[in-house]
């Protein structure tokens, strides 16, 4: 028995919170995490559209998507999982650099370009920008960790004078003192200089941080 493989094409799905038009000047990308889908989690986001109608907020979803138990109830979507992950891998960043060109078009020509990653999605935004068509103007890694298997040269290509913001809750279960400490020296061995950013909370964004980064980082 031979493994094969065949590209073939397929429907992604994206959420939009405000309206692109070529006054938009914000544009923030945003990926969610495992079993997440992306019209619960764009709801995260919608006070930035609502604070200003030239910023506009991009929420694709993981192109595989499951039943969270059992088979039925409640859906999630996942970006990719151990096997055959260098396929999913290259069909994600496919996705994401075919849906960021088209938004972009219909930008302004300097639009402003956050891009977000939660859980992980923070190592899907990072292999993405190291073959993005753009470079944003802030990265945002939140709950999760910047990819290992990256190559040295590649990542810190990616990284080297890129505003970098790191975001986790005190009590998130799956990230303790010691694993952020070893993100932090993994990515200043990188070249990057990350802000290392906390609150009080679980595995799970925060109002007031998001509000704090936007604020931070627009023009």
């Amino acid at each position: 028995m031979t493994e094969h493989h065949l590209a073939v094409t397929r429907t992604a799905r994206y959420y939009q919170l405000g309206e692109l038009s070529a006054s938009t000047t914000r544009v923030w990308f945003v990926c969610h995490g495992y079993g997440q889908l992306a019209a619960y989690f764009s709801r995260h986001f919608a006070f930035l559209t609502e604070a200003d109608p030239h910023t506009v907020v991009i929420v694709p979803e993981g192109l595989s998507r499951f039943y969270l138990s059992g088979n039925g109830g409640r859906v999630g979507a996942s970006w990719m999982t151990r096997d055959d992950r260098l396929h999913e891998i290259e069909d994600h960043i496919g996705f994401l650099n075919q849906l960021a060109g088209q938004v972009l078009a219909a930008s302004s020509p300097k639009v402003h370009v956050t891009v977000l990653g939660f859980s992980q999605g923070t190592a899907t935004v990072s292999r993405w920008l190291t073959r993005a068509h753009l470079r944003p103007a802030h990265l945002v890694l939140w709950a999760g960790s910047f990819p290992e298997d990256l190559e040295p040269a590649v990542a810190t290509r990616l990284l080297q004078n890129l505003p970098l913001t790191l975001v986790v809750g005190t009590e998130d279960e799956y990230l303790s003192d010691t694993i952020i400490a070893q993100q932090q020296a993994l990515l200043q061995g990188l070249g990057a200089t990350p802000q290392l950013v906390t609150f009080a909370g679980k595995h799970e964004l925060n109002r007031r941080v998001l509000e704090d980064i936007a604020d931070t980082t627009h023009p």
